[in-house]
């Protein structure tokens, strides 16, 4: 088996964004895939230069994506796999808010190891190396992945006396949402968009997620992977570890809460 390295992965997910952001810069079609979402021709073709680099760098990979996934295509795996999302948060990238990212995650027996997650309009990439070991840079699209004196350790922060940030939809929350948030003391609610949700809370920008919604595991495998690293957790409403390969379930997730230094409720 080839050792797949963080710093592979955020070459990969580097480019992705370059690419991304050309056609950012465009007068792009959106179409409408059969759920209704958007999907434009920055998901099709970023998933196929990951699936490229990742086959490169390591062919005996699995790798779940989504964009194959809605084409029919869930390849066998084993206990080690990728779960790829091209562009998370194409509404945001038809908005042209700048809030979507470059989701490639690696997971190993039912956990996320490893993860990449880039936000290509924003500079921001965010890496997770391993257990306790997470990272952030400011890198432009298809510049070089950033050397270790460029690299900010990610953290979660204390657990704020005057109240915590939340990180909610502003003009979506539902009430089992904000029946969840009253059980906190909250002095701050403020949204993003795609992973960027994950990423802020292990950056301590944030202190609690509630995502009290459908997710598919590409969505959140790269993003659990970053907040879990910088010593975040990732768990279900009955207080599991949310867990990876649930193929009985079409990949998709139960309702979770990402918690930094906050206690459980």
């Amino acid at each position: 088996m080839m050792s797949l390295t963080t710093d592979q992965l955020a070459r990969i997910a580097l480019d992705a964004g370059k690419l991304i952001m050309e056609i950012y810069s465009t007068d792009f079609d959106v179409e409408r895939k059969d759920d209704s979402s958007p999907v434009t021709e920055a998901d099709a073709k970023a998933e196929l230069l990951i699936l490229d680099g990742l086959k490169a760098a390591d062919p005996e990979l699995d790798v779940i994506a989504e964009e194959s996934v809605s084409a029919g295509h869930i390849p066998e795996h084993g206990s080690r796999f990728a779960l790829v999302d091209p562009l998370d948060g194409t509404k945001e990238f038809v908005n042209r808010n700048g809030q979507f990212t470059v989701n490639i995650g690696i997971i190993e027996h039912g956990k996320p190891v490893k993860g990449v997650v880039y936000a290509p309009a924003l500079n921001r990439l965010f890496v997770a190396e391993g257990p306790d070991k997470a990272w952030q840079a400011e890198v432009k699209p298809g510049e070089p992945v950033p050397a270790s004196d460029a690299r900010l350790p990610l953290h979660i922060r204390p657990c704020p006396e005057e109240g915590l940030t939340a990180i909610a939809s502003k003009s979506h929350r539902s009430p089992e949402t904000n029946a969840f948030l009253d059980k906190f003391k909250v002095g701050e609610i403020i949204s993003a968009g795609s992973s960027l949700k994950f990423c802020l809370l292990g950056a301590g920008e944030a202190d609690l997620y509630p995502r009290m919604g459908r997710t598919m595991e590409w969505d959140t495998a790269a993003g659990q992977a970053v907040a879990e690293a910088a010593g975040a957790r990732v768990l279900t409403e009955d207080g599991e570890p949310l867990r990876y390969g649930k193929r009985e379930r079409g990949y998709d997730n139960p309702h979770f809460i990402v918690y930094g230094d906050v206690t459980p409720a």
